[in-house]
């Protein structure tokens, strides 16, 4: 196997990315100045080193807790139960929420080995616990993972008749991602959110 080859192979691992778009980023690669390829090297190979979970919710941050956790003026009433960490980026765009995040590390999936022993609902339960949250947001994808894990949530906290436990309503499509549903979409789907 030739350099380019096992760069187009490399580079198609990437999520989103195709043959196609590797090829082309190969391509721009090998004719674009060496100082930038040597810097999204070094970029890439340190990021594991300065980003990381945050140990109270989850999301990706360079401190630990992240921002996000330490900001006072955040609703600390509300939570809002995500799967990924960039589903939080989303969310904040949105500008539709002020209050705290949890995030799962995925969705229940058994045909994929992941059960709730796979996620974090332990170290949710206990931030339930410890805190003082009024309302539990469930923002789940809206796939068949994502209703699986909501309705697991709603079933471990049925006991908790003092929490209202929200999902976020119509207006994202069905089987897609948070990741790729615009900002009004999601400000309609937060503002619109229903009990659950």
């Amino acid at each position: 196997m030739t350099a380019l080859e096992n760069l187009v192979q490399t580079l198609a691992r990437l999520p989103g990315i195709g043959p196609k778009s590797a090829s082309r980023i190969a391509y721009h690669l090998i004719k674009t100045d060496p100082a930038y390829n040597h810097l999204l090297g070094e970029t890439i190979a340190t990021i594991q080193d300065l980003i990381f979970p945050c140990s109270v919710c989850g999301n990706f941050t360079e401190e630990d807790p992240c921002p996000l956790c330490t900001d006072p003026s955040r609703d600390q009433s509300l939570l809002c139960v995500v799967e990924q960490p960039q589903d939080i980026v989303t969310l904040q765009s949105s500008g539709a929420f002020n209050g705290l995040y949890h995030v799962l590390g995925g969705a229940i999936s058994p045909l994929d080995g992941i059960g709730p022993e796979n996620l974090t609902f332990n170290k949710m339960l206990k931030r339930i616990e410890e805190g003082s949250f009024k309302e539990i947001i469930i923002a789940t994808n809206p796939t068949e993972e994502g209703d699986t894990t909501a309705l697991y949530i709603r079933h471990i906290l049925k006991a908790r008749t003092e929490l209202v436990i929200t999902r976020l309503a119509s207006g994202l499509p069905i089987g897609g991602d948070l990741e790729y549903a615009d900002r009004i979409t999601l400000a309609r789907s937060m503002k619109g959110r229903v009990q659950f």
